[in-house]
């Protein structure tokens, strides 16, 4: 029998899609000739913030600035441990104000924030995972900004290689299950081959329980979701992983968020989430 799971009430910082458009084309999802739908988008992303305030978690919000539509994936601005805030330093020219509104939050807030010296893209590359921190790059993130987070944090970060384009964050590619407790250290979620040899073999050794998802589950943004180690806020579209997460215990919340598939981003993207490395 599955032992039951137990949610952890969650802090998560979001940003309304007011001004959210495909203007540029930065990976391989974003087209200039697909046209959002701002009205659906808004719709998408408000009932997304209903549903974790209706499971218990808290939502701040951050104002949306004009000129800036992809500043509604506010994961990638910034990571948060601890108190302390790395900001970002987008690959992207046309990302890289972004960082200014979301940095200035968190200090208004009360955290120390660093902006970073490297290309640093948030929690789109850095991934807390119980004692340390699964960091990708390949695309986006630097491996120098894996160390300067080490540093900043304190805590162990692990690099992996991302290789397959259209899983160009860490975060399309593997989310965290739970945290873990005691001497446990949690459990994730992952595509294979969105990483390279050496990487999987270090995914493989650290979890080795880990939910393996296939490429078309990967595809439909199932791995962009975001679990408080009970509810898993999935998209709907990646069904097979839903009923193998079912399966251990889990409890699939599908969230439509297919307006923000046209820029590449999904659930997670959205959602940047304020949390502790457990010691």
């Amino acid at each position: 029998m599955t032992e039951p799971r137990v949610p952890r009430r969650r802090r998560f910082v979001v940003c309304e899609p007011r001004h959210f458009a495909v203007q540029y084309a930065i990976n391989p999802w974003m087209s200039t000739d697909r046209p959002v739908d701002v009205i659906r988008a808004l719709d998408q992303w408000q009932a997304l913030v209903d549903t974790y305030r209706a499971h218990g978690h808290t939502v701040d919000t951050v104002a949306p600035v004009p000129g800036l539509p992809d500043m509604v994936f506010a994961a990638n601005c910034a990571v948060v441990v601890g108190g302390r805030v790395l900001g970002s330093l987008f690959h992207a020219p046309e990302r890289r104000p972004e960082s200014v509104p979301f940095e200035a939050w968190f200090k208004t807030e009360g955290f120390e924030v660093h902006h970073p010296e490297s290309v640093c893209e948030g929690e789109g590359d850095l991934v807390p995972a119980g004692r340390w921190i699964l960091a990708g790059t390949g695309f986006r993130t630097t491996p120098e900004a894996h160390r300067e987070a080490q540093e900043f944090f304190g805590v162990p970060v692990i690099s992996l290689t991302l290789v397959d384009p259209y899983f160009y964050h860490l975060d399309t590619a593997l989310f965290v299950l739970d945290d873990g407790d005691g001497d446990g250290d949690g459990n994730i979620a992952y595509y294979p081959g969105a990483f390279s040899p050496g990487s999987r073999e270090v995914l493989e050794r650290l979890y080795p329980d880990a939910v393996v998802a296939t490429r078309a589950d990967a595809m439909a943004f199932g791995l962009n979701s975001v679990s408080d180690g009970r509810h898993v806020f999935i998209a709907p579209e990646a069904r097979e992983l839903a009923d193998r997460l079912a399966g251990l215990g889990y409890v699939p919340v599908p969230v439509d968020l297919s307006e923000f598939h046209k820029a590449g981003g999904g659930i997670k993207c959205c959602t940047q989430e304020i949390r502790e490395i457990r010691s």
